[in-house]
């Protein structure tokens, strides 16, 4: 909005040039996201207390999280209000691929708000069942597939898949593109979602990947860098770059909040929708395989469930004392701080094996 107000003005007021850099939105979206998050976070969740929005702690958990019943919970809806007001402020709003991006993140966010309320509502652990919010979760992605596939001379996107380190590597997916971006949307949305057990966890970690993709997004709109990278220059999705400086803003302005010990947790509404948001900006920059780099904290995560479930129904033992993994170290005894900073580090580590693909090719 800001853009379209002010950047016309510069041919008489030349300060206001500033607003056609990206790099400039960006910054203005992360202080905005954070302003709006610290100055709102109190007044919000004195408002979700005094409307009775609790946590249900599972019976199954930890027994040190029962602690935790009744900490106010949906508190991705201050992150979204946060993300979304900062990005439709400092974008060039003429931009699909930012419709795009804050589309998906916001439907996923309602995906998530359903299922919050319905927590809520029936005082339970359980929402929506698995099964179906898995399915609203594959159709919202099969239909992003498919308008990136129809649109090419929109998104100027191609059914290719390239692979982090090897420069002349690619593979045509064809029709496949679609269940292949159903996966990664789906798969980073419920990773995240399962990263979300312990105090300022998970904010974190997409703090933490949120910045290293506003740096892939900028070098993939870029021609020129992309070009140096020897990256698939992606034209006009350095736009993006605001909505990921949004998103940094607006988790550090929630961990404020839901750092240890929580005074809020973000519930499915937050959850869903940052890992989708995470999810399509991988798509856009085409740098999907590298998502499992950066994001290698959620991939971690959500691996142990899976590797814990199917262990259990094969051979009928676990691997993990409980899955996911942060679950496992606390049961080991590790205090939930040390558990949360170690993630982070690792978290960061992860992020740096990602960013190395920029060169490394």
């Amino acid at each position: 909005m800001l853009y379209h107000l002010l950047y016309p003005l510069s041919d008489s007021i030349r300060l206001f040039n500033v607003f056609r850099y990206i790099t400039f939105r960006t910054a203005g979206a992360v202080v905005t996201a954070l302003l709006l998050s610290l100055l709102l976070g109190p007044w919000f969740i004195r408002t979700l207390r005094r409307l009775s929005v609790g946590q249900n702690i599972r019976e199954v958990g930890p027994e040190t999280h029962q602690v935790k019943a009744g900490t106010p919970t949906m508190g991705g809806l201050l992150i979204l209000f946060a993300l979304l007001s900062s990005t439709l402020l400092w974008a060039n709003l003429t931009n699909p691929f930012v419709w795009l991006t804050v589309g998906v993140t916001a439907i996923y966010g309602l995906i998530g708000f359903w299922d919050d309320f319905i927590k809520v509502r029936k005082h339970r652990n359980l929402g929506l069942t698995s099964r179906g919010k898995a399915l609203l979760q594959a159709l919202v992605a099969g239909g992003v597939a498919v308008l990136l596939l129809s649109k090419p001379e929109v998104f100027h996107l191609e059914p290719v898949l390239t692979f982090p380190f090897f420069k002349n590597l690619s593979l045509d997916l064809g029709w496949l593109y679609v269940p292949f971006v159903m996966v990664v949307l789906v798969g980073a949305s419920n990773a995240v979602n399962l990263t979300d057990g312990l105090d300022g966890l998970a904010i974190g970690s997409t703090l933490i990947a949120a910045a290293t993709y506003a740096i892939f997004t900028y070098v993939t709109g870029h021609a020129v860098v992309a070009s140096y990278l020897q990256l698939t220059t992606v034209p006009g999705v350095g736009e993006v770059t605001v909505f990921c400086g949004a998103l940094v803003g607006a988790s550090l302005g929630f961990l404020w909040f839901n750092s240890h010990p929580a005074e809020v947790f973000m519930g499915d509404v937050g959850s869903l929708a940052l890992g989708a948001g995470i999810g399509i900006v991988a798509v856009l920059t085409r740098q999907e395989l590298v998502l499992v780099l950066v994001g290698g904290l959620f991939v971690m995560e959500a691996g142990s469930v899976i590797l814990q479930v199917t262990s259990y129904k094969l051979f009928g033992r676990r691997i993990f004392k409980m899955a996911p993994i942060h679950h496992h170290f606390e049961l080991k005894g590790w205090a939930e701080p040390k558990i949360i900073v170690r993630f982070w580090i690792l978290a960061v580590l992860f992020a740096l094996l990602g960013l190395s693909t920029l060169k490394l090719r």
